[in-house]
């Protein structure tokens, strides 16, 4: 586990919002992410339909209370995203998420066709662990403690795979 780190004399939080307690187990993905990388980060449940005063509450007021990134997540008709990156100058990244109708097709189109001026990064549906990569990566511009822990993780992920590619090669090749 890494340190929590410090962007200009000040920590930089990722900010996971998701419209339901549903999408939690999507969201778990993240979290387990950043708990292992050492980024600091909250977790909070807001709706854009059913509490939309808190989302833009905690949108309008991100930066200042010291959040580097914002990562929405929600199914269905997926408009927190939007509705979060429409309240705040920081980066959104956008997690639509597999609901019972539509195979979550319905949160992606909707998370990703944004309006010119209002951006969302979008991950794949139910992308939570890519979404808390893609918030570091975010982060790691003006973090160098960030960027050493990705490229650190890069190093890694390519040693397994390496490793992998030898017992599968040993195993399976015939010359």
């Amino acid at each position: 586990m890494y340190p929590f780190f410090v962007c200009g004399g000040k920590v930089k939080k990722i900010g996971i919002v998701m419209g339901s307690d549903s999408d939690l187990p999507v969201i778990e993905k993240a979290i387990h992410y950043l708990q292992q990388s050492g980024v600091e980060f909250t977790v909070n449940v807001f709706s854009a339909h059913r509490t939309p005063d808190e989302a833009l509450s905690f949108a309008r007021h991100a930066k200042d209370n010291g959040y580097g990134v914002i990562i929405a997540a929600a199914g269905m008709a997926a408009h927190l995203a939007g509705v979060l990156a429409a309240n705040t100058v920081l980066p959104v990244i956008g997690i639509p998420c597999t609901s019972k109708t539509l195979d979550g097709m319905d949160a992606l189109l909707s998370t990703v066709q944004m309006p010119p001026g209002i951006p969302v990064a979008t991950v794949a549906i139910d992308g939570a662990k890519n979404a808390a990569i893609l918030a570091c990566q975010i982060l790691a511009v003006s973090d160098e403690h960030i960027a050493q822990m990705l490229t650190e993780q890069r190093r890694a992920d390519s040693h397994n795979v390496l490793a992998k590619n030898m017992t599968i090669s040993t195993i399976y090749s015939t010359k």
